[in-house]
């Protein structure tokens, strides 16, 4: 794939090229680049649409769905203290991939699914400083590296991004969609590239030293392509098997009569009149028609059929205006002949009238009259065998084969039945004998066998005993392993296993109980579980009072207050919250002789005498008078002030009436339209320093822009975790087949239903269930049928 550093075109998109970024009129701007000789260009904050053209989507889908592994590599300089989207692929809401900036949190991000859910890495480092910088992201199945200025600032195992995108993706650049997400800066030297550490064309000088994540699991692939294959190839034997152990030794002979006579067991006769020859075949009779040897004509004779003859004859032909005629066959010239003997013959003939007009009328293939088009060709008689059907055209009548009949020597006129059961086209399965039919076949059930369907037969009626396995809300019905079970209307599931199903889904993680009737988790109410309990606000949650109530969806987090820290324990209620000793740990600020006392939730300074007893405080390396005010250096929304040796920190008071206020502090005191934020949705208007959540992230609106960042989740500490349905943050599950994120351990192996060994992480479908999928996760065997599968078989 790559030369030296030189990297296959057909491994890489060339966005600057690709995008046509020189001819693009609006938001963007040619500007110098890096280097002297680069082209770059400048994201201007305004409205812009800058994505892939089709040609351009269709390729990148491609190269997503074929490999395992890309880097995305740019060249930047981001406007100091602003967010943007560097690069977005996404269908609609959901985001393949996208790389964020946010100058106003110093993070990197990088949305991208797994399972259909969307996942978020958040990577601190301000990008944002109006400087140049290099980036690349390398992602090489789960393994991801970020890369800045050619050092690796990142490396982490991520989830395996979702590769396959839709049809309907596209690509974005400097911007999340149309309206949101507008990158602000200079953007050049945008590349993605299929190929193994694809940081190193940005970055020469670094070298792989080691396989990638891609190249290990390709070699895991190839085990696990092996172990598919064995467990076919099992199955396939054990069928065999049981095919060879049912087969019958003998069968009684039974005879044919036809017109009063009684024929054996493969006897065979002789019909004159239909030309056939017949045989008496367990029962049945099956006639062919007479094998007709193949006729070599002369290059003036062409192959007909006589009366009273079974096969064609040799006659001479005819040829007018460079047409061949047969035998019988006629053409309109001034008058009407035809050929006879190979020689054209005048005939008169009286066409009839014709009901309909000129137009309409239509000469048929070797006749002289015109008829109205739609003529019924085959009503005029034809001859086309038993076994074959006349079928109308626009100017003729041709004869076709019926179905299990096929054409005697190419010629469809006569066509003989097809023996299904001796070419293998039957579908006849275990405990059943393939009998042909005349254009058919049945199969018949072995003796001591009762019948399931047209094509199988079963040894016991499961169904009607105790041996069956089907769930309550299922239906059995025998088949020839045994029986099947299928879910009832209003149920999904394997048959074994039944869940009633919710036609608009229970949201959040509700469950569905019955069919269209949802059972909500704690947190969330409504018809489909789709409104969010606020616990904070109802007074539902009494939170200790050394912690603070914080609503989340579907949940809440009591919160230990300034001055306390949990003791490790984590209790729901914030009874673990306890004081921290400022004094014990020396973070107080009481200075000289002053003396520290702590207090429940901080503490307190206090000087009985001295000299040096003057209430004055440290910070940052020096000493701030009693009674001192100041502005934090770097943050100017903060007012610190020193009283009696202790230091206390405020925001800025904010008032919206006084026209002098700062807004970068005050977002709230911001009325300008153009600092106002529409969401995710394009419906709902924000105000500058409005908060919002969305799809489990929080965002804030701040003049005009909006960044968005995960929402702070509890540690878990436990092995197995899941998100359910609807929810941001995970919980602890003891199931590993509930887990949503597991590290696999592929010397944790799991037997499947023919007892090949199967490495952890496999998957493979169940035997005898074909929308049954089954999945090894460190020696636990994990099943789950796919709903769609059932709903179209």
């Amino acid at each position: 794939a790559a030369i030296g550093f030189g990297t296959d075109p057909d491994l890489q998109v060339d966005l600057i090229a690709d995008l046509d970024l020189v001819n693009a009129t609006r938001g963007v701007t040619q500007v110098p680049g890096l280097h002297n000789a680069s082209r770059a260009f400048l994201f201007q904050d305004i409205e812009r649409e800058i994505h892939a053209a089709p040609h351009v989507t269709e390729k990148l889908i491609q190269l997503f769905r074929n490999k395992s592994e890309f880097t995305f590599l740019a060249t930047l300089q981001q406007k100091a203290a602003t967010s943007g989207v560097i690069l977005s692929i996404r269908e609609l809401e959901h985001s393949y991939f996208e790389l964020e900036s946010s100058g106003l949190r110093d993070e990197i991000r990088y949305h991208y699914r797994f399972n259909g859910k969307t996942r978020t890495e958040v990577f601190p480092y301000r990008l944002a400083d109006g400087q140049w910088h290099k980036i690349a992201v390398s992602l090489s199945a789960s393994h991801l590296l970020l890369h800045v200025d050619c050092n690796r600032i990142y490396e982490r195992v991520i989830d395996p991004p979702e590769m396959n995108l839709t049809p309907e993706s596209n690509l974005w650049l400097g911007q999340r969609n149309r309206r949101h997400g507008f990158f602000k800066g200079v953007i050049q030297d945008v590349k993605i590239i299929f190929i193994p550490n694809g940081y190193i064309t940005q970055c020469p000088n670094l070298n792989r030293t080691c396989p990638t994540c891609s190249d290990f699991l390709s070699l895991v692939q190839g085990i696990m392509d092996l172990q598919e294959l064995l467990a076919k190839m099992t199955a396939k034997l054990n069928y065999a098997e049981t095919r060879l152990s049912q087969l019958e030794d003998c069968h009684c002979e039974k005879t044919c009569q036809v017109n009063g006579v009684i024929y054996r067991d493969k006897d065979s006769w002789v019909e004159d009149d239909h030309c056939r020859n017949c045989t008496c075949k367990s029962g049945i009779v099956e006639c062919r028609r007479m094998s007709c040897p193949p006729l070599e004509c002369p290059p003036d004779a062409l192959p007909v059929h006589v009366e009273s003859q079974c096969c064609k004859v040799c006659k001479a032909k005819c040829i007018y205006g460079g047409k061949v005629l047969a035998e019988g066959q006629r053409v309109l010239t001034k008058s009407c002949r035809e050929c006879r003997n190979g020689v054209l013959v005048k005939v008169t003939e009286t066409c009839p009238p014709l009901n309909c007009s000129e137009d309409d009328h239509v000469l048929p293939e070797n006749q002289c009259c015109s008829v109205c088009r739609g003529h019924d060709f085959c009503a005029e008689g034809h001859g086309c065998g038993e076994n074959s059907e006349c079928k109308n055209w626009n100017t003729k009548a041709t004869c076709e084969c019926k179905n299990g009949y096929l054409a005697v020597q190419g010629d469809s006129a006569y066509c003989e039945d097809i023996d299904e059961c001796a070419a293998k086209m039957h579908y006849c399965h275990a405990n059943t004998v393939c009998v042909n039919l005349p254009g058919s076949y049945r199969c018949d059930c072995v003796m001591g066998y009762v019948r399931v369907d047209d094509f199988s037969c079963t040894e016991h009626d499961e169904c009607g005993s105790s041996e069956q396995s089907c769930d309550d809300n299922a239906i059995c019905t025998n088949t020839v392993r045994g029986h099947s079970c299928t879910c009832k209307p209003g149920y999904v599931g394997n048959g074994t296993v039944c869940r009633a199903f919710c036609e608009e889904g229970c949201r959040y993680g509700g469950t569905c109980v019955a069919p269209n009737k949802c059972a909500c988790p704690s947190g969330f109410t409504g018809s489909h579980c789709e409104k969010d309990i606020d616990e904070c606000a109802e007074g539902i949650i009494e939170c200790h009072n050394h912690s603070r109530c914080v609503n989340l969806p579907g949940w809440y987090h009591c919160e230990c207050r300034s001055g306390f820290h949990d003791n490790g324990s984590y209790s729901l209620a914030g009874e673990s919250c306890v004081d921290i000793d400022e004094c014990a740990l020396k973070t107080h600020t009481c200075w000289n002789d002053s003396a520290c006392v702590n207090l429940a939730g901080g503490f307190d300074c206090l000087c009985p005498s001295g000299p040096s007893c003057t209430g004055d405080c440290p910070h940052e390396g020096g000493l701030k008078r009693n009674g001192q005010v100041w502005t934090l250096r770097d943050d100017r929304c903060s007012v610190c002030s020193c009283k009696d040796g202790r230091i206390f920190c405020r925001r800025t008071a904010c008032d919206c009436e006084n026209p002098s206020a700062d807004l970068f502090c005050c977002p709230e005191c911001d009325t300008r339209v153009t600092s106002q934020c529409l969401d995710q949705s394009g419906h709902k208007l924000y105000r500058s320093g409005d908060n919002w959540t969305y799809s489990c992230q929080q965002c804030r609106c701040l003049e005009g822009e909006v960044d968005c960042w995960p929402l702070l989740c509890p540690n878990l500490n436990c092995e197995y975790t899941a998100v359910s349905e609807g929810e941001c943050c995970p919980h602890c599950v003891s199931d590993p087949c509930l887990a949503d994120n597991i590290t696999y351990d592929i010397s944790k192996t799991c037997l499947d239903g023919y007892g090949v060994p199967r490495l952890s992480g496999s998957v493979w479908t169940m035997a005898g269930s074909p929308c049954t999928t089954c999945k090894c996760k460190n020696g636990n065997v994990c099943c789950s049928v796919d709903l769609e599968c059932l709903h179209n078989n």
